[in-house]
């Protein structure tokens, strides 16, 4: 278990830097929906929805505790069983006008909440409000008393979407307002638009202040041990950097998606393996290797799927480090 899951909060009452704010979202859940109107109308000057909770912008520096909020707050609804989350890759067909495309995202799930992050389809993220989370909204679930109530979905980083998918997501609060709740989550408010804003609770998450993060089991001069994660990129490059050749390209592509499927931002994954690559590499390849990484990076942004960016690096890699061994050889 890594070091952060290990100490975080998991629940409201857990919360000890954000204390005001989850008590008030603690409110705002046990309320009754009269009262739940009335505070909603008074005190956070919003419109009102009908089961007393409204759809909610979490908006804050990263690492302030947002995430965590939002998981207090939805085992607050729903109980302990949102945290049997379920990882999955899954690939979704929508109709973009005189073709189909394939939108591959990897979502966490629940059978009350689905999260998932829009931005990682790049350009094509309005297909993703467009279909995808409409398909979310339409299944209602049922509660134990078999009832019909609300599913949760919890967008993230939509200040990185665009218009176009910021005027969808628009439309897509109005229209399942009854059978769906947002909760957005995103680093800066200013990039996400007045109308999704104001069809919100907005809720301002600051940074915890130096005297709160104290009250953690931190020493000086801590050792900070690598993570599971980070020693399996660091096996991946001992690999790559033994053998260059379709095979281990192959091996290599297999180990990546693994990463990947367990949510492994493909930025950071590449980033960690040129990191990884570079401590074993000669001064003379550096400069080199960094200009592709880079390349294939930017590529990674404009593209869907990430896995092909990644495996186009390796492959670049592998020519580059092959053709300098047997250079050197020839001397």
């Amino acid at each position: 278990m890594l070091w952060v899951d290990k100490y975080r909060p998991k629940t409201l009452e857990q919360v000890i830097v954000h204390e005001d704010i989850a008590q008030n979202l603690k409110k705002l859940v046990l309320v009754h929906a009269t009262l739940a109107k009335f505070i909603l109308t008074f005190f956070f000057f919003v419109p009102c929805c009908r089961a007393g909770l409204p759809h909610l912008l979490f908006y804050g520096p990263s690492g302030s505790g947002k995430k965590t909020l939002i998981m207090g707050l939805l085992r607050q609804i729903y109980g302990p069983g949102v945290e049997k989350v379920k990882v999955e890759n899954r690939t979704w067909k929508v109709d973009a006008g005189n073709r189909t495309i394939d939108l591959e995202l990897t979502t966490l799930s629940t059978a009350n909440h689905v999260e998932l992050s829009p931005s990682d389809a790049g350009f094509q993220d309005r297909y993703v409000v467009q279909d995808v989370i409409k398909e979310m909204a339409r299944n209602r679930p049922i509660d134990s008393k078999g009832k019909k109530t609300y599913k949760v979905v919890v967008l993230n980083e939509v200040d990185k979407l665009s218009r176009e998918a910021q005027h969808s997501l628009r439309r897509t609060m109005e229209k399942y307002s009854t059978s769906c709740r947002l909760i957005l989550c995103c680093n800066s408010s200013s990039k996400v638009t007045e109308a999704i804003r104001s069809r919100c609770l907005n809720v301002r998450i600051n940074a915890p202040a130096q005297e709160q993060v104290g009250k953690y089991p931190f020493k000086n001069n801590q050792e900070i041990s690598s993570l599971e994660w980070e020693d399996y990129v660091s096996t991946i490059s001992s690999d790559i950097m033994k053998e260059q050749s379709p095979k281990r390209l192959f091996e290599v592509r297999g180990k990546l998606y693994e990463l990947l499927v367990n949510c492994i931002p493909p930025e950071i994954l590449l980033k960690r393996l040129l990191f990884e690559l570079l401590k074993k590499l000669d001064d003379d390849l550096k400069h080199d290797v960094c200009h592709w990484a880079a390349y294939y990076e930017h590529r990674m942004r404009l593209g869907q799927k990430a896995i092909f960016h990644l495996e186009a690096f390796v492959a670049k890699f592998m020519s580059i480090y092959k053709s300098f061994l047997v250079s050197t050889l020839m001397m």
